[in-house]
């Protein structure tokens, strides 16, 4: 048992803000402020680049970390780590790759420096989660600072049902207390629903996501890509302690380059000055010749 005091003292490093990615510039401006120790969710249909934007996020944070991965494949996900530590297209990485020599040792040498770890396997499970972290530890002496879920759905158990789902939120949330990890959980908004198929490039509002489950989170994150413009929207959907957007109308908007798996900001339009309009002739420039 903890006096407010003792709690506050003993838990005031875990809820320090996360380190800022310059590309979130304007998430930052709408009021968001993702902490250590939470519970960060990402919601969005099919197809919005959610697990791009989780790998993006963490490795330019840089903090160690763990993903659990039933998305993505290994090779898939390490390439894309690639492709943003180069700048070259996932294309690029995997021809390289298979030419092997020097273009190898590049892009080998360009994940040098990544802090993170990948588990992977579907579905999740939590004996896996718990092996994972035991290696973890064995190896790193510590818990690591971030744990990616990518994605709920794809929990043992949890593709269809709710109460399960549930379940695998309260072991998330456990997980985030027993550890003082950020954790981040990639889950899935209706893609039925009116609004998804009248405006299908707009962030799903809260009651979009699939079994209510963005209420649980600490922040819950919106997104949604227009494939036409390749920008990408976030709506902060549910955010315990700072302001938030249940209907998603207000989002930040980034450029998206999933060839590269890179967000940057979106610069301002700046509207072109005004033309004069042409000057009409008159008698008096008769006179002035």
């Amino acid at each position: 048992m903890l006096t407010p005091t003792r709690s506050l003292t003993l838990h005031a490093e875990s809820g320090k803000e996360l380190p800022r990615v310059d590309a979130f510039e304007s998430l930052y401006h709408l009021g968001c402020r993702p902490r250590h120790g939470e519970v960060v969710m990402i919601a969005g249909r099919s197809g919005t680049q959610k697990s791009g934007l989780a790998l993006f996020w963490v490795a330019q944070m840089n903090l160690p970390t763990l993903y659990f991965s039933a998305d993505m494949s290994a090779f898939t996900a390490s390439s894309r780590l690639a492709s943003m530590a180069t700048g070259d297209t996932t294309e690029m990485v995997e021809a390289g790759m298979a030419a092997g020599g020097r273009y190898r040792e590049t892009y080998l040498n360009a994940l040098r420096d990544s802090r993170i770890t990948f588990s992977f396997g579907s579905p999740i499970t939590w004996r896996a989660v718990d092996e994972e972290l035991e290696a973890y530890v064995e190896l790193w002496d510590a818990y690591p600072a971030v744990i990616v879920m990518d994605n709920l759905m794809d929990f043992d158990g949890a593709e269809s049902d709710y109460t399960e789902q549930m379940a695998v939120m309260s072991g998330v949330t456990e997980l985030a207390r027993a550890t003082g990890a950020t954790v981040i959980v990639l889950h899935h908004a209706s893609d039925k629903s009116w609004e998804a198929k009248s405006d299908p490039w707009a962030p799903p509002s809260r009651d979009q996501v699939k079994g209510g489950l963005s209420e649980k989170p600490e922040l819950s994150l919106s997104v949604a890509l227009d494939p036409t413009s390749m920008e990408f929207k976030i709506a902060v959907i549910k955010q315990r302690m700072g302001p938030c957007d249940p209907t998603a109308k207000r989002y930040a908007t980034l450029r998206c380059h999933p060839e590269y798996t890179r967000f940057t900001k979106v610069e301002p339009r700046v509207a072109p000055l005004p033309q004069a309009a042409p000057r009409q002739w008159s008698p008096l420039d008769a006179l002035k010749q």
